[in-house]
């Protein structure tokens, strides 16, 4: 009989701890479903913000696109005012010195396109006397100047122009090639010519049998 009546105080114990027990795993969930409400809220929340993004984006881009084409515009538009009185005038031309006049007038609007485009980061290419770049330049002709160095451009058919330092459109040009043997100066300045013959000093020039012409 005294074993049973230690029994009880056990059960009773084991029952408050499993009551415990169940009154902690009751509180965890209720604050893990706190907080997968409060997730789920945030997350519908950025799936909204999201969707609106994508909806006001090409809105902004189409508007900064319409932004840029008015702002170039309008610094054209002073060039174009100038085309027009430099138009005018021309009709009243009635003399060389108009013509002159006429001609010093496009030149300054030349000018004043080519400071728009500066301040718009676009610059000319250099091309006539440098060094042909296949980056820079597009060769059109080849022609052989024995004066003129090696690879030199000679002239320009169309200008090129770059944007930010990065090439919008290459210059067209026409290239120097020297052939083989042509375009080396003797010590006295004579140039050799394709036979192999080579200028004397006093500017006579040899031919293969040795004798020489004047």
């Amino acid at each position: 009989m005294k074993q049973k009546k230690k029994e009880k105080p056990k059960t009773e114990d084991s029952q408050k701890e499993t009551k415990n027990e169940l009154e902690e795993l009751r509180q965890t969930i209720e604050s893990l479903q706190k907080e997968k409400d409060e997730l789920f809220e945030k997350l519908q929340r950025v799936s909204a913000d999201y969707a609106n993004f994508q909806k006001r984006v090409p809105k902004q881009i189409a508007d900064t696109i319409c932004y840029e084409k008015e702002r170039i515009i309008k610094t054209l538009l002073p060039a174009l005012d100038n085309f027009e009185s430099a138009l005018g005038g021309l009709q009243n031309a009635n003399s060389a010195d108009n013509a002159d006049v006429f001609v010093k007038g496009i030149q300054i609007i030349y000018n004043q396109m080519l400071d728009i485009l500066k301040s718009h980061g676009v610059e000319q290419i250099n091309a006539p006397g440098e060094n042909f770049n296949p980056a820079l330049h597009e060769a059109m002709m080849q022609k052989t100047e024995p004066e003129e160095e090696d690879n030199i451009v000679l002239e320009e058919f169309q200008k090129g122009y770059k944007l930010n330092g990065r090439v919008i459109r290459p210059s067209k040009v026409i290239v120097n090639k020297l052939t083989e043997g042509r375009g080396q100066k003797t010590e006295d300045g004579g140039q050799n010519t394709e036979d192999g013959g080579q200028n004397t000093e006093d500017g006579g020039q040899k031919i293969e049998d040795g004798t020489e012409v004047e």
